[in-house]
């Protein structure tokens, strides 16, 4: 498993509008290849249909190489939507992938099973598939509920956790540039690795 996250660092809301049509473009792709994706986190933007930081999880085969396509600065260029007289065309957003490291030890984590939350109807999950995991030596916890396994579930909770354990880490060491949470603010502007263009978000 895989967890990607898109972000439009601190940029405003033209920033998060292209995340958005980026979490299309992306989910669509991922579908072509055969690829399962689920969201694990997101932050709306300030705008109706705009997201500031999607957290996705990717399974699959080729998920790390498809993940990797997409890590990196992208460049939108298009006239402002919420700002017509607005001069600037170019609005930035980032990805980055990461995923639980090999040698993570799980031993030291505590997991409590119950049924997932949520709206009524025939997909209701009736069983206790919906996962809180407590890293004991350091309190960090996590609820995930987003596959209908418990199994599934579980594998993500991990790789939640050694995701924040690695974010103290990184924290301590300033080694910011591989840290997910600080990529919120290191969005690179110049040389994108994907540009697209115009309303309808063309791939340029």
């Amino acid at each position: 498993m895989i967890l990607l996250q898109l972000s439009a660092a601190q940029g405003p809301a033209e920033c998060c509008l292209a995340v958005a049509h980026a979490l299309g473009l992306l989910l669509a792709e991922a579908g072509e290849r055969g690829l399962k994706t689920d969201r694990v986190e997101q932050e709306d933007g300030p705008e109706k249909g705009t997201i500031s930081s999607v957290l996705l999880s990717i399974d699959g085969a080729g998920a790390a190489q498809f993940a990797e396509g997409w890590a990196g600065s992208h460049l939108w260029i298009c006239a402002s939507p919420y700002r017509p007289n607005h001069k600037r065309k170019n609005w930035y957003f980032g990805a980055q992938s990461f995923e639980t490291p090999p040698s993570f030890d799980a031993s030291g984590i505590r997991f409590e099973f119950m049924k997932a939350s949520g709206p009524g109807g025939q997909h209701v999950n009736t069983t206790a598939s919906a996962v809180r995991a407590v890293h004991q030596a350091t309190g960090i916890a996590v609820k995930v509920s987003t596959e209908r396994s418990q199994h599934a579930n579980r594998k993500l909770a991990v790789a939640l956790i050694a995701a924040r354990l690695a974010e103290k880490e990184a924290e301590a060491g300033q080694s910011v540039r591989t840290a997910r949470w600080r990529h919120h603010l290191e969005i690179e502007r110049g040389n994108p690795k994907r540009t697209f263009s115009g309303p309808k978000f063309r791939a340029g």
